[in-house]
């Protein structure tokens, strides 16, 4: 048994494990990247909710980062860091939140796809004496939220934000449709479409004599797929840190990239199935099942030795809320038992890196010599 399988079975499980040599080498390969691109990066701190995790990020040489909760911002600001997006369309309601940040000194960027949220933030900050900075969110792919690039309410927005006080810092959007892609080719040319969507929107708003600093563009299958990145400023990206089975059926990573697993404890058999029973049910793993409609399906995670290393066929197929199901896939172990004894420990890669780190409060960072140290992660909004 290595120093790190060793080290782990002094854990209480579930438990939520980071491969820090994997989360670094996924650190190292995205900075470089984007370096090579010659634009800045803005992670999406979303997947990790870590101060450990984020620092990390920015000694790779990360240029702000962006959040998906006012509460991330703060903690965020707290540990240093001031270059914030909040990557949330604002609402009315949270921007006590913003300004409270902003006055203590935090530079919070703030995003909008809409006039009527666009006339609240002019209205609020004309009130207060604040003139948030707003990035106007496009819609690169139909697949959530943002203005069209060639929408009218694009200048409807804008002028809104222009003329009502507001700085209109930029346009940004996110391809998250890339998540449905799985060749090469295909997720290309969805960058070369995120990126000329974001693009034109600027071009448009500068045409009309309207300020356009930033164009920030990204999602970990684009970031890791686009061929050129013209006219583009900055890129977010975020699940690369850890990636999880989906990126892995997209095909930018393999799952000996896959940074975080949950480690699990064989609790019972039912030999007749050919199910091992494991303690890591929905409330470890999640619901996600972002597998369910790609080209391979791996349940609720596939299940690895405790050293990390994927044991083929084998999946967790089902999970209930404390109980999870290990089968082999495609038929049935009748050996179930004496392949996975009572008392063994091994880890399972989650199919949603995101959603699986939320189950747990915090993680278990394993170094290369095994030392593991335990790392907050933040919850709630």
């Amino acid at each position: 048994m290595t120093d790190s399988a060793a080290s782990l079975t002094s854990l209480e499980t579930p438990a939520a494990i980071i491969d820090t040599v994997r989360m670094q080498r996924n650190i190292r390969r995205m900075q470089a990247r984007m370096d090579a691109l010659g634009v800045r990066f803005r992670p999406h701190v979303k997947t990790s909710k870590c101060s450990e995790v984020v620092r990390a990020q920015i000694l790779a040489g990360a240029s702000g980062i962006t959040v998906s909760t006012l509460k991330e911002a703060a903690q965020c600001f707290d540990d240093g860091i001031t270059d914030i997006l909040y990557g949330v369309g604002m609402v009315a309601s949270k921007l006590p939140q913003a300004l409270a940040l902003r006055r203590r000194g935090c530079d919070l960027k703030i995003v909008t796809d809409n006039v009527d949220s666009a006339r609240a933030i002019a209205a609020f900050g004309a009130e207060h004496g604040e003139a948030f900075e707003v990035w106007i969110e496009i819609d690169t792919d139909g697949h959530r939220s943002g203005i069209r690039p060639d929408e009218p309410a694009l200048f409807d927005v804008a002028t809104v934000l222009h003329e009502g006080g507001a700085r209109l810092g930029g346009v940004m959007t996110h391809a998250g449709s890339s998540y449905d892609l799985d060749t090469p080719e295909a997720l290309a040319a969805m960058a070369e479409q995120e990126r000329a969507g974001c693009a034109l929107a600027a071009e448009r708003l500068r045409e009309a004599g309207l300020p356009c600093p930033v164009v920030s563009v990204g999602s970990t299958p684009t970031a890791l797929s686009a061929n050129s990145l013209q006219a583009v400023t900055e890129v977010r990206a975020g699940v690369y840190v850890f990636f999880d089975l989906v990126m892995r059926n997209v095909g930018v990573c393999s799952t000996e990239d896959v940074a975080l697993s949950v480690l699990t404890t064989v609790i019972g058999h039912q030999a007749e199935k050919g199910w091992a029973i494991v303690d890591a049910g929905w409330m470890a793993m999640s619901r996600d099942r972002g597998t369910q409609k790609q080209k391979h399906d791996f349940g609720y995670g596939q299940v690895c030795g405790i050293d990390g290393a994927v044991i083929p066929g084998y999946i967790l197929s089902g999970a209930n809320q404390e109980h999870g199901i290990l089968s082999r896939e495609g038929g049935m172990d009748s050996d179930i038992a004496k392949h996975f004894p009572i008392g063994t420990l091994l880890r399972i890669l989650p199919n949603h890196a995101c959603a699986t780190g939320a189950q747990f409060p915090t993680y278990h960072a394993l170094a290369e010599t095994g030392e593991i140290t335990e790392w907050s992660r933040l919850h709630g909004w």
